[in-house]
């Protein structure tokens, strides 16, 4: 680590290290090497008041006087109080995992990782999106991590990753891809593939932790599906990918801003060192701390270099300033342990209520034959479990529909529950797939929800060639809602890059659920801006206008939906009338014959005399079917 680094990372954390009274995270060693037993059951209650804001872990310092004046302990003073500090972690029903030992001026400072120890079917859930120009290698470096193979330094790890055949023809990601990474209550991974695959069951099985990878794409063809992955995955913690031999470049600057808007904390990890020259590597790490230091970031950039700097960064990351850097190879595997450890100390810091009614985004939809439909999202609120009644909705009309929980799954895998800030997936009752749609949400009764057409934002323009004005319509992404929105006013006449404003808004095509001081991006193109939804312009009986658009919506969904069957009816239609046509046709013929051969020999004689007329009048009776039956009932009569 560099002086100017360690310089500026030693005042961030003088900075944002807490009071003696708020110091919470520092146990006294004086209490701990031999505490009372009043002290026992406070440093148990504190213990366990840890756990909950930290989801189940928390690294804590033994050794470290609250103070500051007198830092470290002896070596017997060290054995007892790593007893006591056990001894809590057994009662919680926690692992105790030593991360890193320090000296002080009286003696060592110890750090210990204490971790929940879950059931088979629980574990803590931390989501990382993956973001980065294209060819940053973003999907190799999650196919090393996941299946523990190196690449070949032709991407033949990213192959493991990619969910449709053109992706693996190009070698570009174009969708959002999901993959997990499992650590034990020691820290260990757990990711063994079989034949080539892993099974996500086994991983979650043996795992007390889960980091979900959501893998995204880096080209700018693809800048709406990344932008609702960063939207509509929720995610806690985004990783940055930059090539050491291109460095930031496209849509590296384009993806760290949608990250900064978000309000998602940052790590860069730069791949590709085996294969950079030095110098080129250090120009472009020089570019990369000058943009993370500029005004617009405002970020701490840190070179992760030691197993001591990755504890530090982990342990001072709960901030958003503060940036470690990563620099590793796919092909040698240089520092991609240090890469490990890291994500393995990761702890988010958002807050989850599982005590409100529940409230579930949906991100995609599925048809899974022998079990109906499924949904797949996030729970943003509150505790689903099996066979609950929740709200679906809203429909191009507004309305939701009461539906069931069939059934409920984790990372494929079974389970009863789902809580607040966990990912699953949902087996519905007596619903289609053509009814659903990414963007609905799935909420508790006692909500009563309510679908808005209009809604009030606060908004900054990051970006806009020109000035924005009502009636300007772009894409509104919120959560899971993707649909564009119309400005209706503005607390100002004109926004141009870097003004802020109150914006009414107006959805196009069909109302959404939103709540206020949700997050929001509105972009066009390369225009952007970003802000929160301040008011929900309610409207329990939408305009007639609003009825009209929807029902014109629905009919348009509808044809397009089954016009390939309806195609299919016509074509059947039309076959079935001209074999009914075919066999008429036939049919007069046959008779037409039958009563010219009765007729005798004068029937005979006639016919011969009159055969030249039969002739000529012949193919224009064929032609005409109609005629042809109209001759021969005259004849017959």
């Amino acid at each position: 680590m560099s002086e100017t680094l360690k310089e500026s990372l030693s005042s961030f954390v003088e900075k944002s290290t807490p009071k003696c009274s708020d110091y919470d995270k520092i146990l006294g060693r004086n209490v701990l090497v031999a505490p009372t037993e009043e002290q026992y059951e406070l440093l148990l209650k504190r213990l366990k008041q840890q756990l909950g804001e930290g989801r189940g872990e928390v690294i804590l310092e033994i050794g470290a006087s609250e103070d500051g004046t007198e830092n470290g302990l002896l070596d017997d003073e060290v054995e007892a109080a790593v007893a006591t500090l056990q001894s809590l972690a057994d009662n919680m029903n926690c692992s105790c995992v030593k991360l890193r030992e320090r000296k002080e001026t009286r003696g060592v400072v110890v750090q210990f990782l204490i971790r929940k120890i879950l059931d088979q079917t629980d574990f803590l859930e931390i989501r990382v999106a993956v973001v980065g120009n294209v060819d940053a290698g973003k999907s190799t470096l999650l196919g090393v991590l996941t299946h523990g193979e190196l690449d070949n330094g032709r991407g033949t790890a990213r192959l493991k990753l990619f969910r449709h055949k053109h992706e693996m023809e190009s070698g570009r990601t174009s969708s959002v891809g999901n993959d997990i990474l499992g650590f034990d209550g020691e820290g260990n991974v757990v990711n063994k593939p079989e034949h080539g695959s892993l099974d996500w069951v086994k991983i979650c099985e043996k795992s007390s932790k889960v980091i979900t990878f959501i893998d995204l794409a880096g080209h700018e063809r693809y800048l709406k599906t990344t932008v609702f992955g960063m939207t509509g995955h929720a995610p806690d913690f985004g990783m940055l990918m930059v090539g050491a031999n291109a460095g930031i470049i496209g849509m590296t600057k384009e993806h760290l801003g949608l990250a900064l808007a978000l309000s998602v904390p940052v790590f860069v990890v730069v791949t590709k060192i085996d294969m950079c020259p030095s110098n080129v590597l250090q120009d472009n790490l020089k570019m990369l701390v000058r943009i993370l230091k500029s005004p617009g970031c405002r970020k701490v950039p840190v070179m992760v270099k030691t197993s001591n700097d990755v504890v530090l960064s982990a342990t001072n990351f709960v901030s958003e300033r503060l940036c470690p850097i990563f620099q590793v190879s796919n092909v040698t595997g240089e520092n991609l342990d240090l890469l490990k450890t890291f994500l393995n100390l990761l702890t988010t810091k958002m807050e989850y209520h599982e005590n409100e009614p529940a409230e579930f985004q949906i991100d995609d939809t599925y048809s899974v034959p022998g079990v109906g439909t499924v949904v797949s999202g996030t729970t943003l609120k509150g505790v689903i479990r099996l066979n609950d009644t929740l709200m679906l909705g809203p429909d191009p009309l507004g309305h939701f529909m009461p539906i069931a929980i069939k059934s409920i799954h984790r990372k494929r895998m079974a389970v009863k529950e789902v809580r607040a800030g966990q990912t699953a997936s949902f087996a519905l009752k007596k619903v289609k797939r053509s009814q659903i749609r990414k963007g609905m949400v799935m909420v508790s009764p006692a909500l009563n929800p309510q679908s808005c057409w209009e809604f009030e934002g606060e908004i900054l323009v990051l970006h806009h060639p020109t000035t924005i004005s009502s009636r300007y319509q772009a894409m509104v992404h919120c959560g899971s809602i993707r649909q564009t929105a119309s400005i209706i006013s503005m607390s100002k006449e004109c926004l141009r890059t870097g003004d802020k404003a109150l914006i009414h808004f107006r959805f196009i095509k069909h109302p959404e659920y939103m709540t206020p001081g949700q997050r929001m991006v509105f972009r066009e193109g390369r225009t952007k801006a970003v802000g929160n939804v301040v008011k929900i312009i309610a409207q329990t009986s939408p305009s007639h206008q609003g009825n009209v658009r929807a029902k014109q919506n629905t009919n348009k969904q509808q044809q397009h939906r089954y016009g390939h069957s309806q195609q299919k009816q016509n074509i059947k239609k039309n076959e079935a009338e001209e074999k009914e046509n075919y066999l008429m046709e036939e049919g007069a013929f046959e008779m037409n014959k039958d009563n010219q051969g009765g007729q005798g020999k004068r029937g005979r004689g006639r016919r011969g005399r009159r055969g030249k007329g039969l002739d000529q009048e012949g193919p224009l009776l064929a032609t005409s079917p109609v005629h042809l039956v109209n001759r021969t009932t005259a004849r017959v009569q």
